[in-house]
């Protein structure tokens, strides 16, 4: 069923996201040029590509994933912490597996945050957790990365890799999975780093789970609402954004969430009062 959902997902998401579904409107408007709906679907896809290219519309819809959960003042968390989850993304597993070195993106920070958190809290238990999210090329995983990139880093014997998941629902799956079969239990909370947008997704699934995690997001995209001529960051920041925003509804309604817009528990308490 992980599976299907995992398929299904990246199939109805390679129509739908900003870019494809402007060329398509864009080919379907050039078919039927000579009817209405094609000249509306044309200027739409134009004047959208247009907006885009020289504005950043991805901000008004990154913004309020970022801020969802702000960044905690480690000196401030009382209780204790029981370990570190990392989420994958950020490796560039197939272009590593060609130049035979750590090869990383945009979301890079998810795991360049890991070395001063083990610093900071070195009896903590830490989880890497990302395999491959290609339906071509599964077989490059970037959980494979990230231990190839500790290993140079010195830290490798202290991270528990788990290289299987193929999105964030089996993240958080076969992360409950490492820990309930982990030698030495520690009491506590897990501090939960990935990308700011990804969190409240993300805290979603693993407290449905019964996971009690601490969001500790990083990678923040959302910039200045200017000017800004670049269509290819702009398109970008858009699909991000809409994927997540898309992905925020399709885990709630399949019930691997409890609530469509997670949110830090105080949030929680004064909206429910």
């Amino acid at each position: 069923m992980a599976d299907q959902f995992f398929l299904l997902s990246k199939i109805l998401w390679f129509a739908a996201q900003p870019d494809h579904l402007l060329l398509l409107m864009l080919l379907f408007g050039l078919l039927l040029w000579r009817r209405a709906l094609g000249v509306f679907l044309v200027w739409t896809s134009v004047l959208a590509m247009l907006t885009i290219s020289v504005y950043p519309v991805a901000n008004y819809l990154l913004e309020p994933l970022e801020q969802r959960f702000p960044q905690p003042v480690l000196s401030e968390i009382k209780e204790p912490i029981a370990g570190i989850i990392v989420l994958g993304g950020g490796e560039n597993a197939e272009m590593s597996s060609h130049t035979q070195w750590p090869e990383f993106n945009q979301a890079a920070d998810r795991l360049m945050a890991l070395p001063g958190l083990m610093l900071r809290y070195p009896e903590a238990k830490v989880i890497f957790t990302g395999g491959s999210g290609s339906i071509l090329t599964p077989e490059f995983r970037g959980g494979d990365v990230a231990e190839q990139w500790l290993h140079q880093q010195g830290m490798g014997s202290r991270v528990t890799i788990e290289r299987d998941s193929r999105n964030t629902f089996q993240n958080a799956i076969y992360t409950k999975d490492l820990i309930a079969n982990a030698e030495g239990q520690v009491e506590g909370k897990w501090l939960l780093v990935t990308s700011a947008f990804h969190m409240p997704r993300s805290v979603g699934i693993y407290r449905k789970l019964g996971i009690d995690v601490i969001a500790f997001p990083v990678d923040y995209r959302a910039g200045t609402m200017r000017f800004t001529p670049d269509l290819n960051t702009n398109m970008n920041g858009l699909n991000t954004a809409v994927r997540e925003w898309i992905g925020l509804l399709a885990y709630h309604y399949t019930e691997k969430t409890d609530v469509l817009f997670p949110a830090p528990v105080s949030t929680i308490e004064l909206e429910n009062e």
